[in-house]
């Protein structure tokens, strides 16, 4: 089995790669971490540099498990790609970060977040960044 997380460089992004190497540290599973963007001409806050991808790839090596980091920017949005992989992967749970919002944004959950939760066919965590 196979644990997913959805990778962005912000402090959500990190609380679930942290949640994620717990848990898959815990259950001795495979870490599968993506970041997905669809790329193109426009620059999107929620890819990952190489500098970052290679600090993720270190964090990972660095944890003792099996672990993979995947970047995909092929032309789909990240929901899109998250739901492929799960797919095509054997994924126990899918770990997402979430930020603090405002009382008005805790009407409506970051869009992305939002569409994992109500479209994937496996198990979903939500872990909060921290302050």
């Amino acid at each position: 089995m196979t644990i997913l997380v959805a990778y962005v460089p912000r402090p959500e992004g990190e609380a679930a790669l942290e949640k994620g190497i717990e848990i898959a540290k815990r259950r001795n599973e495979h870490l599968v971490v993506v970041n997905a963007s669809p790329g193109g001409g426009k620059t999107d806050p929620s890819a990952v540099d190489a500098v970052d991808a290679e600090r993720v790839e270190a964090i990972l090596k660095n944890s003792g498990l099996s672990a993979d980091f995947k970047q995909l920017v092929r032309g789909k949005n990240a929901v899109e790609e998250i739901e492929s992989l799960i797919d095509s992967l054997k994924v126990s749970v899918l770990i997402i970060g979430l930020r603090k919002r405002s009382p008005v944004g805790k009407l409506i959950m970051g869009s992305v977040a939002q569409d994992l939760l109500l479209s994937v066919s496996c198990p979903v965590l939500a872990v909060k960044a921290g302050e």
